[in-house]
């Protein structure tokens, strides 16, 4: 551990333990790829290799129940949303009922006959509306209880190391990963940012369950194209991020480039509605690390060559292949 650098953590103790027993032939060949690719073992391969090899599966098993939980308070949430809809319409009927009731007032009936139409409506009026407000109280405090449960699995998102939409590695992972690499100063990393091009465009023409969908579509296509240690983030938004370690600027713009042709040929279409997508595009920033560049320096070194890549219109790689 001590000469890959890796941090003394319980998980990495334990992912070390069971590689020097040699209990796991699997395990050892995948630890084995990992330092080969990339000198040492990031934070987040030691992660997905504990959990793939060591951990327990009750341990999985509480993950994947989190995610459908997640589903499930979402689906709940709009049920009441709808329901709180219906009520809302209830009560009209019962306006309208009232406007009946003074409709009768003029048209000449006996007192007695006017008198009974009274007391059934305001008898009837007052249960319902009893049951209505009664209901509406219940499904407020049930969805204000549901909102805290979303903002509190929001928050235990951060525990996590995939994002839920595209299931590539999240921002989280990524800033766990870069650290860990330009600790090692290991000459030949590369930075790629990707930036959907008119995105904001796909959302407000064909509405967000579209525009997920081409967020997902995307994130399969360039995980494909990452292979022998290259790893692909989710950065933010419909930007992402791939880590190239031990390469050259002039490799990583290559795949930037491979990628981005692969990009340019999808489609994505919505079954429902029949809608299709077939103009997607992204713009690349690619820098290679410097000595005595820190992450966020190469950050923002490789954030102005994708700015630079929109600003001159958009699906192309900067810098220009020399």
């Amino acid at each position: 551990m001590l000469k890959y650098k890796i941090p003394t953590t319980p998980t990495n103790y334990a992912l070390w333990y069971a590689y020097v027993g040699e209990q796991n032939p699997l395990l050892n060949q995948d630890l084995d790829t990992a330092i080969k690719q990339n000198q040492t073992c990031s934070p987040v391969t030691s992660e997905l290799l504990y959990r793939k090899h060591v951990s327990d599966p009750v341990e999985l098993d509480v993950r994947e129940m989190r995610k459908n939980l997640d589903a499930m308070v979402c689906e709940l949430s709009q049920s009441l949303r709808d329901t709180n809809l219906d009520t809302e319409t209830f009560q009209s009927q019962i306006d309208k009922d009232f406007k009946k009731l003074s409709d009768l007032e003029t048209k000449g009936f006996s007192l007695e006959q006017v008198i009974g139409v009274v007391r059934s409506i305001v008898k009837e009026s007052s249960n319902i509306r009893s049951s209505t407000v009664s209901f509406t109280e219940q499904l407020q405090k049930a969805q204000s209880e549901i909102d805290t449960l979303k903002t509190r699995l929001a928050a235990s998102e951060k525990d996590m190391l995939f994002d839920a939409l595209t299931n590539v590695l999240n921002r989280r992972a990524f800033n766990h990963d870069i650290e860990a690499q330009i600790d090692l100063s290991p000459t030949g990393t590369c930075l790629i940012l990707i930036d959907i091009d008119h995105f904001k465009s796909f959302n407000d023409t064909f509405g967000h369950q579209l525009g997920d969908l081409v967020l997902k579509t995307v994130a399969k296509r360039i995980q494909e194209a990452c292979r022998d240690g290259i790893k692909l983030y989710r950065f933010g938004g419909e930007e992402f991020a791939i880590i190239v370690p031990s390469s050259q600027l002039r490799v990583a713009r290559q795949l930037a480039e491979a990628i981005r042709r692969a990009i340019e040929k999808l489609s994505v279409k919505d079954r429902r509605s029949d809608k299709v997508i077939d103009s997607i595009t992204a713009s690349f920033g690619v820098a290679e690390w410097k000595p005595k560049q820190n992450v966020a320096q190469l950050i923002e070194a490789t954030d102005k060559l994708l700015y630079e890549a929109k600003r001159l219109g958009r699906n192309r790689v900067m810098p220009i292949a020399s």
